[in-house]
């Protein structure tokens, strides 16, 4: 068995033994793991790549707990119009969307121990989906076994459990078949191996060729992978906000520009996100651009912008089928995203005051003043309390006071005072100094 880069297969093909040899080829293509979006367009592109190089057939290797229902459905349509005979070989397990994949092939090898089934939708926690997910998932199944002449009850009861079958499963009991149950019902044929797989489908001896994820591929399910998404979206919030609080347009807003573009980008190549997601993140860009330089605070252009932006992130994750398993990563995606945004953001301030490049700059001043260690705008004159002066103005209720040679600006404590009265300093506070006039009557001490 040979395994290439399947970008070259044809050309491997054709330049090595030419159509002859492709006949007798039969491409591998493995199915493991959960079924995701970034799936799809590999299975779609095999099989495109495979009737164009002439193989004789090619034989879906599943081992799969199963995935997201919009990345089965797709493949089963690539599977649908494939210009080449294709097969399933469930090596061990085929669930949930692992067996939509299976049944829509033109049959189904099963290896001796392997199971297939359980094909209800369910959500993040595992709990049963909506009745309406249900009933979809189990029209296509219906429909899937229907195509291949197969009794579509079996398929129906693999995802609804209330459905019984007399001698194959009992109300209350969803179906998941092993090798000798698929079998005696004609949903598979068993094989003990790879060689029993080719001797099935007729074409023993045959050279089989492994179909790989190329570096296009590989990025893109990077970049629409839960981890990394929250990253690229969260440095994509922070570029645009800075760059809307800075003059021009710098490297900030093209890393914010680029990591947007990069995780939309994946999801459009996926089938995940839409025109319709793209317009309104555009729109929530647009409404924060209009409450930041033409409509002066924060109010319904801010709200309703930040409102479309996180819409049309979320809706860019969940695809056309979503369950509530979708709901909730995209959530989590989101949530993660904004997380590391704020985190970010602090962390940066933060060191902004550490740098000595800015505070040389003078962008960060080098001091602080904090109230609790007695910042005051002028110094505290202590030794004024108790002065004599003489008001040289009226103090209504501030004005100037003289005492000695020296002028301050005072307040009346209480009364306005008119000019050319005797005043006395009852306290000094920094810059304001509180006085009271000095009557003739007054008894107080000079």
């Amino acid at each position: 068995m040979t395994r290439i880069c399947f970008g070259l297969l044809a050309a491997v093909l054709f330049a090595a033994a030419g159509p002859v040899a492709a006949q007798r080829t039969v491409l591998r293509v493995p199915v493991a793991g959960d079924v995701e979006m970034g799936l799809a367009p590999f299975i779609e592109r095999t099989l495109e790549e495979a009737a164009a190089a002439g193989v004789a057939a090619v034989v879906l290797e599943i081992e799969t707990p199963g995935g997201r229902v919009d990345a089965a459905e797709r493949i089963a349509a690539a599977i649908s119009r494939a210009e080449v005979p294709v097969y399933a070989y469930v090596n061990m397990h085929a669930y949930s969307a692992g067996a939509m994949i299976a049944l829509s092939t033109e049959r189904v090898l099963m290896r001796v121990g392997s199971v297939m089934g359980a094909a209800t939708p369910v959500d993040g926690s595992g709990t049963r989906a909506s009745e309406k997910m249900v009933s979809a998932m189990r029209a296509r199944m219906r429909a899937l076994a229907e195509a291949r002449g197969l009794d579509p009850a079996v398929a129906e009861a693999m995802v609804d459990e209330e459905l019984a079958i007399e001698g194959v499963v009992e109300s209350g009991k969803l179906l998941t078949l092993t090798t000798g149950e698929a079998a005696r019902l004609d949903y598979a044929q068993v094989v003990a191996d790879w060689d029993g797989v080719l001797e099935a489908i007729g074409l023993e001896g045959a050279e089989v060729v492994d179909s790989e994820v190329n570096w296009a591929e590989r990025i893109v399910r990077f970049f629409t992978n839960p981890v990394i998404a929250p990253f690229l979206l969260s440095l994509g919030f922070l570029g645009l906000l800075v760059e809307i609080r800075s003059s021009g347009f710098g490297l900030a807003g093209a890393a914010g520009v680029l990591s947007l573009g990069l995780f939309f980008g994946a999801h459009l190549l996926v089938g995940l996100a839409g025109a319709e997601d793209l317009i309104l993140v555009g729109v929530g860009i647009v409404l924060i651009g209009v409450e930041v330089f033409v409509v002066p605070g924060f109010g319904v252009f801010g709200v309703l912008g930040i409102l479309a932006l996180l819409g049309g992130v979320f809706m860019a994750q969940i695809g056309n089928l979503p369950t509530q398993a979708d709901f909730t990563r995209a959530g989590g995606v989101l949530s993660a995203a904004i997380i590391l945004a704020v985190a970010v953001g602090w962390f940066f301030l933060q060191s902004m005051y550490g740098s000595w490049r800015l505070r040389r700059s003078g962008v960060v001043l080098p001091e602080t003043t904090d109230r609790d260690e007695g910042y005051t705008s002028a110094d505290i004159r202590t030794d004024m309390e108790g002065a004599v002066g003489v008001a040289i103005t009226d103090l209504r209720p501030a004005g100037v006071g003289l005492f000695g040679e020296e002028r301050m600006d005072v307040v009346s404590e209480s009364e306005w005072i008119e000019e050319g009265t005797r005043i006395r300093v009852l306290s000094a506070e920094g810059y304001r100094h509180v006085v009271r006039a000095v009557r003739p009557s007054s008894r107080e001490p000079e």
